[in-house]
């Protein structure tokens, strides 16, 4: 019996668009909500979220069964958090900060077992492996893992060739409002400036047969990117969508005039 099959990997492969949502909200409530809205993919935020292991895997666990498949975004990409990820069910990680083809070489060699990686051996401890129940977990988990690596700054960028064409590596995702910041313009992921690199950066991607992704707010920019090949677009986050709704909720409240009542017999009808 293998791993479980990577269908997110495998549509990848395919060139098929996907489209997803982050979740940075560290709660497996909300998770779960999300879990049944019929995205393709839900990103677990512990880079710019309050996350920590045992949140990620209650997480993944509200996630089982959904049609939604998890993506774990670390803090940052080192050895022992990624064998950590691997080790409670993530098969998908997303990797920020990559800036060069040598770092992207020891993110795929954190993601593998010996002899082709460094990964820890502790699956019968695992929930990946369920518990010991998967009995070729070992000789099956490496083709199962898909590896994601984040490219958002001018240093990534001119790393960008080196770091797709590492042997591995799954997709490219640009990350616009970091790379926006290092090319000077803080809070204007739109800048046009920033947007030609961005196009750039999907194009280049895309030349080395791999899967290119980017996480934007702005609908008709992320179809933009989907027309331009990107296959992994995140469409929003679930902080702003809570945060947007609350706002509206109460300026709908202050806005809206009370209903008339037509009173008979002291029953409002």
């Amino acid at each position: 019996m293998p791993a479980p099959v990577n269908r997110f990997k495998q549509t990848l492969k395919e060139g098929q668009v996907q489209i997803g949502l982050w979740q940075a909200l560290a709660n497996p409530y909300t998770v779960e909500i999300c879990a049944g809205a019929g995205y393709d993919w839900l990103l677990l935020d512990a880079e710019h979220a309050p996350n920590d292991i045992p949140l990620l895997l209650a997480q993944l666990q509200a996630m089982q069964g959904s049609p939604s498949h998890p993506i774990i975004r670390p803090p940052i990409g080192e050895t022992w958090i990624i064998k950590q990820l691997l080790d409670i069910g993530a098969q998908t990680l997303l990797i920020p900060m990559v800036e060069s083809g040598a770092q992207a070489a020891d993110l795929v060699k954190a993601t593998r077992y010996p002899p082709h990686g460094v990964r820890g051996v502790g699956a019968a401890l695992a929930r990946a492996s369920r518990f010991n129940r998967i009995p070729d977990y070992l000789q099956t988990a490496n083709d199962e893992i898909c590896l994601l690596l984040q490219v958002e700054s001018r240093a990534g960028l001119a790393a960008l060739d080196d770091i797709a064409e590492t042997d591995g590596v799954d997709g490219v995702f640009i990350g616009p409002a970091d790379l926006a910041a290092d090319m000077g313009f803080l809070g204007q992921p739109g800048a046009p400036e920033v947007q030609a690199e961005v196009e750039k950066a999907l194009a280049r991607i895309q030349s080395h047969g791999k899967a290119a992704g980017i996480l934007i707010g702005d609908l008709a920019l992320a179809k933009r990117y989907v027309e331009l090949g990107a296959t992994f677009v995140a469409i929003g986050n679930d902080v702003t969508l809570f945060a947007n709704a609350t706002n509206k909720l109460l300026a709908d409240f202050k806005s809206v005039q009370p209903i008339a009542a037509s009173w008979a017999g002291g029953q409002v009808y």
